[in-house]
């Protein structure tokens, strides 16, 4: 009996749908004159320090921001806002004031030009170090955070790569059995 008898097929162009469940972000930049905010589902945290990598390229508007000024905020969004992470991914800041348009609460970084967004959980500030042009990747260093704990809902939503997501759930503890590969204050 062939083990795989009983296992589904899935092309080959849908496997990433079996990874992509990262948090889906908001990217905020500056390019010297506006504002502007897109939606990346394609992120990766390097490490268990502060380094990160989006997947973006030429064919976003907020990419030559990235290029030009080497920084951005990383924003996370909630499940609350997930028809507003969905809409700003689907229109261009090339003719769009997506900040008006979504009713974003523009907030002053510290470290860069980009805004923080009030309405988002956590805001990371970043430069870029590196641009992986190959594969549209761009490697960011976060160089302050912040986070909203008195906000009510929490839950991060992540993209299936299908148009559906995922919501956060129940969060299992085992930080005990897991203290010998966290770094010490994690």
């Amino acid at each position: 009996m062939n083990d795989s008898e009983n296992l589904e097929h899935l092309p080959i162009g849908k496997a990433f749908t079996l990874l992509e469940p990262g948090p889906v972000v908001l990217i905020a930049t500056n390019d010297g004159r506006k504002d502007n905010v897109m939606t990346v589902s394609w992120t990766m945290v390097l490490d268990f320090s502060a380094d990160f990598a989006i997947t973006t390229g030429r064919w976003n508007h907020s990419y030559a921001a990235l290029q030009a000024t080497r920084q951005c905020v990383i924003a996370v969004p909630t499940v609350d806002m997930l028809d507003t992470v969905v809409g700003i991914g689907t229109c261009s800041g090339k003719d769009t004031d997506k900040f008006r348009t979504f009713g974003l609460t523009r907030v002053r970084a510290r470290h860069v030009r980009a805004p923080l967004i009030r309405e988002c959980i956590a805001n990371i500030e970043c430069r870029v170090v590196d641009i992986v042009e190959r594969y549209s990747i761009v490697v960011l260093k976060g160089i302050a955070a912040y986070y909203d704990n008195a906000r009510k809902e929490k839950r991060a939503i992540h993209a299936v790569g299908d148009g559906t997501f995922v919501v956060d759930g129940r969060r299992l503890d085992r930080r005990a059995m897991m203290r010998s590969k966290v770094p010490d204050g994690v």
